[in-house]
């Protein structure tokens, strides 16, 4: 996700920030920011496994727009992957990184299972 897609909208073109008005989003340039950090910046954590929860719910957030408001009149082929990316960031805020997580490593923490 981050250099597929993220790494292309840093810093967030004229054309995404003009999308982001056309979707109804009341300051465009910071939705714009917005999407451009998440996909980008917000991979590289999940990646790290540092502060997965937290980055993993803007890129549900990020997701779940690309899919429902830019994507929705689009057949499920052009919804698809953000659906994918939605349901992958939706698990991991579910279950955060792990045992072999940076977090856990740097933090220290004990995992109990239920």
């Amino acid at each position: 996700m981050a250099f597929g897609h993220g790494i292309k909208k840093l810093p967030p073109s004229e054309g995404l920030i003009k999308n982001a008005g056309k979707m109804g989003f009341p300051v465009p340039e910071f939705f714009a920011w917005s999407a451009s950090f998440a996909e980008f910046f917000a991979s590289i954590l999940i990646v790290l496994g540092i502060f997965v929860r937290p980055a993993a719910f803007l890129w549900i957030c990020t997701m779940a727009t690309a899919a429902f408001i830019a994507h929705a009149d689009d057949p499920f082929g052009g919804k698809e992957k953000a659906l994918l990316y939605l349901v992958i960031g939706a698990c991991l805020v579910f279950t955060g990184g792990g045992k072999y997580s940076l977090s856990n490593v740097l933090f220290k923490k004990k995992h109990v299972l239920l």
